[in-house]
Formats: C-alpha cells, sequence, structure tokens
C-alpha cells in the first residue's frame, strides 16, 4: 500500500507506496486499514464456514467499528499520502462494512432485498475486486493474493445468495478466511517493518 517506513527517515519507497511520496509527520495507514479489513473478514468467515456459527453474529460490532469506522479512516490518509490505491480500497471495503452492518442490522431491509438482492450487491463487490486485482500485480504479491481470494470469496457468496446453497457459503466461509489470514499479515508486516524502519516481514512487494 504506502511506504511502511516513519516519514522521519529518508529511506526510498517500496512499489507498495504507488511511487507517491509520504508526506511527513504522517504515519504509514496501511497496517490500519489491512488488519481492520483482515480481521472482519476473518470473523464473519468463520461464521460462514460454520466453524463458530455465531461469529457471523459477533461480527456485526466489529465490522461497524473496525471493518468499517476504522478502514475508513485509514482509506482517508491514504488520500492525504497521495496514495489512490489505498484510498480507493480501504475507503471502498470500509464502506462496504457499513453497508453490510446496516442491512443486517435492519431486518425488513435485508428480507425486501432477498436473495436476488443480496446476490447482486455481493456479485457488484465481485466485480470490482476483480478490477482491483490488476494495480495489485504491480505493487506487491501479497495484495495480489489477497484480492484475488476475496474476488472468489465474493463470488461464492453472489452464487450462495442467488441459489440459497448452504454448502457455498460454507465455501466461501474458507476462502474467507484466507482472505483474512492474509490480511492480518499485511497488517502484521506493515508494522514490524515500520517500527524497525527495514523490511524484515516479506510484503513481495514489487519495487521498480
Amino acid at each position: 500500500m504506502t511506504d511502511t517506513t516513519p516519514a522521519t527517515t529518508t529511506r526510498p519507497l517500496p512499489a507498495a507506496a504507488s511511487h507517491h511520496p509520504v508526506i511527513r509527520g504522517i504515519a504509514d495507514p496501511a497496517a490500519l486499514g489491512l488488519g481492520a479489513f483482515g480481521m472482519s473478514t476473518a470473523l464473519l468467515s468463520f461464521g460462514n464456514a460454520g466453524i463458530v456459527p455465531t461469529a457471523a453474529t459477533a461480527v456485526l460490532g466489529l465490522g461497524l467499528f473496525y471493518g468499517g469506522i476504522a478502514q475508513l479512516i485509514a482509506g482517508i490518509w491514504e488520500f492525504v499520502q497521495a496514495n489512490t490505491f489505498g484510498a480507493l480500497a480501504f475507503v471502498s471495503y470500509g464502506a462496504f462494512w457499513l453497508a453490510y452492518w446496516w442491512t443486517i442490522t435492519n431486518p425488513e431491509i435485508l428480507k425486501e432485498a432477498g436473495g436476488a438482492g443480496m446476490g447482486t450487491f455481493l456479485m457488484l463487490w465481485a466485480v470490482f475486486t476483480t478490477f482491483m486485482i490488476v494495480p495489485c500485480i504491480r505493487i506487491s504479491n501479497l495484495l495480489t493474493a489477497l484480492f484475488t481470494a476475496a474476488a472468489v470469496t465474493f463470488i461464492l457468496l453472489a452464487i450462495a445468495e442467488y441459489t440459497s446453497s448452504e454448502i457455498l457459503t460454507r465455501i466461501a466461509g474458507y476462502t474467507g478466511l484466507i482472505v483474512g489470514v492474509l490480511g492480518l499479515y499485511g497488517c502484521f508486516a506493515s508494522v514490524v517493518n515500520a517500527t524497525w524502519r527495514r523490511s524484515i516481514i516479506p510484503l513481495g512487494s514489487r519495487d521498480a
């Protein structure tokens, strides 16, 4: 995403920064954004996979405050960092979690939308996530793997909504766990590398 080195250093930016400068005095928001994305996705996926069925309910608070609001904040700071990819990704998925929370907590809306409505909602997110893979290829292997797994998860969830397939929902839960693990790994790597001011945990960045 953006440079994981604190703004007080002068080390050249990695490819994850998309060749935009880091604004001095502002910390890298990627660790927060990836943590919010990864943890929220992992918790929901525990529920979808049937490993912890109640996790699908427990995720509502986390999805609102961490996946939604915190990720939205990270995206806004990516705008300040002049990182178009990070800003679009974090603000968009932050908005996704806010929309998900609002829909699930309004049963009448969820019922009226039905499987077709929610399936279309998820399929559009699958389309968005799929074309976001293209810039990921230029940035890092980690993001390429994360967004690919996320696109597959959205596609499976969309088809599951259209067909009312519990099996597909469970499969999507497992692919979603992969997304969650990759997101949390990216968070871990970003904060460790920033703290040590050098690349200790690999992200597979593609420096030019």
